[in-house]
């Protein structure tokens, strides 16, 4: 069973940046394909912010377009959210998904505060 585990969150001062990861559980042989990163806030429905391809291809949701930056490292079967200039609107917890095998990270608290 393929298991992605999501890192990076925490609580950072509004201006701040941060940078997720999602990788593969150790022992994972199979390789990531297209991710995409979705956040949650409270009371709120889930939220594209943004996807990768494997070959490093992004696409991002208008309202985070020039704060956010998927990468990806295809050599150590991650990828990454980074968010610069975070606002108090950004507050959420954050979930990567994989295409190929439809699998959700546990999330990863972002909380900004003012």
């Amino acid at each position: 069973q393929v298991q992605l585990v999501e890192s990076g969150g925490g609580l950072v001062q509004a201006g701040g940046s941060l940078r997720l990861s999602c990788a593969a559980a150790s022992g994972s042989i199979f390789e990531m394909s297209t991710v995409a990163w979705y956040r949650q806030a409270p009371t709120t429905k889930r939220e594209l912010v943004a996807v990768i391809t494997r070959d490093g291809v992004t696409t991002y949701a208008s309202s985070v377009e020039g704060r956010f930056t998927a990468s990806r490292d295809n050599a150590k079967n991650t990828v990454y959210l980074r968010i610069d200039s975070l606002k108090a609107e950004d507050t959420a917890v954050y979930y990567c998904w994989e295409w190929s095998t439809q699998t959700w990270g546990q999330g990863t608290q972002v909380t900004v505060s003012s």
